[in-house]
């Protein structure tokens, strides 16, 4: 196949195409027009640059459309090229963009930006948003706010600001009831709540589930809570690794109750390992901290109406037990250790 015809095949066929012809799918809740995540049983693949790039998330896989298919098939570069080939007027499921309307000036600095929005208030459009539907308590929120780590986006969003380890704003992620994304032009390193000198390392997927751990735990004394922006990136890791090397830290994987979680919980496993740092597994007993906290609101407002226990699964703030421990295939103790919600 001469060098023509692969460039011309390279424009024809999208990487969301030979991902749909593949049997994934796009996970609208967690993708934006830039980054769009698809998914196939506990596989995920994320495709950039109108569709002609892509990365594995939780690997160092990226690439072109040709090395997709080589990726996904196991094949060489000739026979990837023929099923590419094959490819060229396959027509993807397009999602229905919602239009960006976040109201920034990427011709100001990341810091500028920042700065031209208003702190969350009571009251406030992006505080109705936490506070009313993702049920983050009124004092984390306040807390967060005096910490300079939210701001108010876009048409009832919020901003969380990722910061580096000097406390430089690198991005931010925003989420709102129509909208999520990450700041045009930034970088995801970690989004930090709690204090720097703390010993107990807490990392979560989500600004949001970062302050619902926080809000579950009683902002627990000693602990810092983080978010990745569900992401891994160079600078993510780079920031854990330093974090992870201090003497007597622990590190908390605290992330989501499914494949996507675990796994990123064992790149935290082998991270900590390498630092020669404590690691424990955290798991939500929902799939997410903010679906945990908002389960055990919804059980206190029964609790104070109806003055009964609604389920035996109430959670009580703050309180962990170990779980079993984990077993290898031969039924031999796993190593490290996890915790679970006490229930």
């Amino acid at each position: 196949m001469k060098r023509r015809e692969i460039e011309a095949l390279r424009e024809l066929v999208s990487c969301a195409a030979v991902l749909e012809h593949a049997g994934f799918a796009i996970d609208a809740k967690e993708s934006t027009r830039r980054a769009v995540k698809f998914r196939r049983g506990g596989e995920i693949v994320i495709v950039t640059y109108e569709g002609r790039g892509w990365f594995d998330p939780l690997s160092d896989a990226k690439g072109d459309v040709f090395r997709l298919v080589e990726h996904l098939d196991r094949v060489g570069f000739l026979e990837g090229a023929e099923r590419v080939a094959a490819l060229v007027g396959f027509r993807i499921t397009e999602p229905e963009w919602q239009p960006a309307k976040d109201g920034e000036r990427c011709d100001l600095s990341l810091s500028d930006r920042w700065q031209t929005r208003r702190r969350l208030w009571p009251g406030s459009a992006s505080w109705r948003y936490l506070n009313g539907e993702r049920h983050v308590p009124t004092y984390v929120l306040q807390a967060a706010i005096k910490a300079d780590l939210l701001r108010e986006g876009p048409q009832g969003s919020m901003w969380a600001a990722h910061r580096d380890q000097a406390g430089v704003l690198t991005g931010w992620e925003a989420r709102g009831p129509q909208y999520r994304g990450f700041a045009s032009g930034g970088t995801k390193v970690l989004f930090r709540f709690g204090s720097d000198s703390a010993s107990r390392l807490a990392v979560t997927e989500a600004a949001i589930d970062a302050m619902s751990l926080a809000a579950i735990e009683g902002l627990r004394e000693g602990t810092l809570y983080f978010s990745t922006g569900g992401g891994w990136s160079p600078a993510t890791e780079a920031a854990l690794r330093e974090l992870a090397a201090k003497t007597g830290v622990q590190m908390v994987a605290a992330t989501d109750a499914n494949p996507q979680g675990d796994m990123f919980a064992e790149r935290l496993r082998t991270l900590a390992d390498d630092a020669g740092c404590d690691w424990t597994r955290l798991r939500p007993p929902e799939d997410d901290w903010n679906e945990t906290l908002k389960i055990r609101d919804k059980e206190k407002r029964e609790r104070m109406e109806g003055g009964g226990v609604p389920h035996a699964r109430r959670l009580r703030q703050g309180r962990l037990r170990p779980a079993e421990p984990a077993l290898d295939a031969d039924g031999r103790d796993a190593g490290g250790s996890e915790g679970v919600m006490k229930g």
